[in-house]
């Protein structure tokens, strides 16, 4: 299998502030999160990468136009109806909203944020593949240890989990590429990608704007805005030379492989 890269953004409200106990205004929510958005397609028409973005219903209906837009070069796949809140019904109703915005099948789903939900659940909705799991340890989130740490299938739902490196599974989501030295987090992707031969990696539109504002831990505000873009176009630069960008729909792992 060719080495490839699964670039995913989540298109959601702008609501992390209220885990911390400070209010943000719906339209505030809205306009960092597409601020940070037209930042990302920029860089990505420049660099000409296709990526998945996973999106709520909820912003889908503030900004159609920019879905449907988003939707002529790239995937968009659903990341719930709203990103705070969750019920069964939402599998199927996020999924017919954004078909019915994007006009284009929707066939992928992620969980917000990243929390358990039933495989059968997904695939009875309509979908074909979940990436919702980040299959490491993360105090406080998830303890996912015990799950595949590479694509696998479940009966006929294909489940992508967010990259984590071979025998430590340190994660290589969006926290660590903040914190790391570029170097180290682009060692850690080059052993991934040599063991798997794909990566599985997501942002949020809202780290590439200014959030210094708001109250929110430094972990959370570090490389924001224009910090965070540089360092985002460095690495897709760099990855564009060890792999092929596809979306995760593109993506067909063969059912013999084993996960690990």
């Amino acid at each position: 299998m060719t080495k490839v890269v699964l670039l995913s953004f989540d298109v959601e409200e702008f609501d992390v502030p209220e885990e911390y106990g400070q209010a943000v205004p719906e339209a505030v929510q809205f306009a960092v999160s597409r601020q940070g958005l037209d930042a990302i397609l920029q860089l990505l028409d420049d660099l000409d990468i296709r990526a998945t973005f996973f999106t709520t219903a909820h912003f889908a209906r503030h900004h159609p136009a920019t879905i449907q837009a988003i939707a002529q070069r790239h995937e968009i796949a659903s990341h719930g109806f709203f990103h705070a809140t969750f019920e069964a019904a939402d599998l199927a109703k996020s999924r017919a909203v954004l078909e019915a915005i994007a006009h284009t099948p929707i066939t992928g789903f992620r969980m917000a944020p990243l929390q358990k939900v039933n495989d059968q659940a997904i695939a009875a909705a309509g979908y074909a593949y979940n990436s919702s799991v980040n299959p490491t340890y993360l105090p406080g989130r998830y303890n996912n240890l015990a799950q595949p740490r590479t694509a696998h299938y479940s009966h006929t739902l294909l489940n992508i989990p967010v990259s984590v490196t071979p025998l430590l599974r340190f994660p290589l989501f969006w926290l660590s590429f903040k914190h790391l030295p570029l170097p180290l987090y682009q060692l850690a992707s080059v052993w991934t990608l040599q063991s798997d031969r794909y990566l599985s990696l997501y942002f949020h539109p809202w780290e590439f704007t200014d959030i210094s504002e708001f109250a929110l831990p430094g972990y959370i505000k570090r490389h924001s805005g224009q910090g965070m873009l540089r360092r985002l176009t460095r690495y897709l630069i760099w990855l564009k030379f060890r792999a092929e960008f596809i979306t995760y729909s593109e993506f067909h792992p063969p059912r013999r492989s084993q996960c690990r």
